[in-house]
């Protein structure tokens, strides 16, 4: 998932080299921490946070066959 995620995120933004994804696992849930320069954060989240919502849609949707809740956290 890490790789879909970087996939995704590395050509929309200006330094892609400092896109970085963590995971932090738990009883019940995954959750996936982006982080970005800060230069790039608005170029992420996009206007109204369209993109943001599209990247998470996208990883939701990859994820619906774990039994765990997936959660990605933007940075």
């Amino acid at each position: 998932m890490q790789s879909l995620i970087e996939t995704m995120v590395r050509p929309l933004v200006d330094f892609p080299d400092e896109v970085d994804v963590r995971v932090q696992e738990e009883d019940h849930k995954i959750t996936y921490h982006l982080s970005v320069h800060k230069e790039d954060v608005g170029k992420v989240i996009g206007r109204h946070g369209r993109i943001a919502k599209a990247i998470r849609t996208v990883v939701y949707a990859a994820a619906s066959h774990s039994n765990k809740r997936v959660y990605l956290d933007i940075m």
